[in-house]
């Protein structure tokens, strides 16, 4: 039964109001209040389970009274309950919704992965290095590899969410990492691949023009376009569904890191040509999951706002009968 737990701490005036407004959705479970029983801050200890599919509606209700400013408000994931006869009325209560994605879940996701610590670019400039590794040696498994490293989408999708939510400090911020983050790593694997070439490292068939994997890195085409596409929707509807095995696949099917990574060894190795279509390809990759990002994020809402509505008139429609 897919339900998340809320722990909240509210001051001792508002508790009532808290109460009255948990204990009136039959979606709530589990109610327990504690008086004067939390510290840091101080008041009454409340925790409950709530279905998933009304947690949007029940959260939105708890903000509304500003029990996330004067108290504190946490949220967990449920990873086992027995279903007993009062979710099984909550279930049927809900309808449709109660496979809804709880938003600030869903956010907290995305901001997570929207942060830009050292190891941001570590993770970025060593999987551009792999890359270049598996470029020179035709190696598709380097490639892969390279994908699944490489911690780019998170900013990605921040970048996304903050153009959804208007947010221009997160939309700021993702571009700045992306744009440095891909800078720095192209300089770095440019370095690398001087190397290489210096100690003629470079397998024999990329010596002699036989590079297949750069080839299909540096063509950006219709298909480079439909399968970014693709990918940007399979990676919110993971995001939302916090679906991991989904969003793997979402980082190895897009190029970004390869297309960073022949940037870098088409200059060492003096193939301008190739850097410009692997350059036009990472900056087409980019933009296309970033719009697609976007655009699936406000879809989805509206999606589920509509089951909500729908189901609002139904419910009505069926308190009048």
């Amino acid at each position: 039964m897919d339900m998340i737990h809320i722990r909240a701490v509210s001051p001792p005036d508002l508790t009532d109001e808290v109460v009255g407004l948990l204990s009136a959705d039959p979606c709530v479970l589990n109610l327990i209040v504690q008086r004067d029983a939390a510290r840091r801050p101080d008041g009454d200890a409340i925790a409950c389970d709530v279905l998933t599919g009304a947690a949007n509606d029940v959260l939105h209700r708890l903000r509304a009274v500003h029990l996330d400013r004067r108290g504190s408000l946490v949220i967990e994931p449920v990873d086992m309950a027995f279903s007993g006869a009062a979710t099984e009325g909550g279930q049927r209560e809900l309808g449709p919704l109660s496979r809804a994605p709880v938003w600030e879940q869903v956010e907290a996701r995305i901001r997570s992965g929207g942060r830009y610590p050292p190891s941001f670019y570590l993770y970025l400039v060593i999987a551009g290095l792999i890359g270049s590794v598996g470029i020179v040696t035709n190696s598709q498994i380097l490639i892969v590899g390279a994908m699944v490293v490489g911690p780019e989408y998170g900013a990605i999708v921040s970048v996304a969410l903050g153009i959804d939510q208007r947010h221009r400090s997160m939309v700021r911020s993702g571009l700045a990492a992306l744009g440095g983050g891909f800078l720095l790593t192209i300089v770095i694997t440019f370095l690398f691949a001087l190397l290489m070439r210096g100690f003629g490292l470079e397998s024999e068939a990329f010596e002699r023009g036989l590079r297949p994997v750069s080839n299909l890195i540096n063509t950006p085409n219709f298909f480079s376009v439909a399968v970014a596409t693709l990918a940007g929707i399979v990676g919110i509807v993971s995001l939302t569904e916090a679906r991991t095995s989904a969003l793997l696949g979402v980082f190895i099917s897009v190029t970004t890191i390869p297309a960073a990574a022949d940037v870098a060894v088409s200059a060492a190795f003096t193939s301008w040509a190739d850097v410009r279509g692997s350059a036009i390809q990472l900056v087409v990759n980019i933009l296309v999951l970033i719009v697609v990002g976007t655009t699936a994020l406000k879809a989805q809402r509206a999606i589920w706002r509509r089951v909500r509505l729908r189901r609002d008139r139904e419910r009505r429609l069926a308190e009048q009968t």
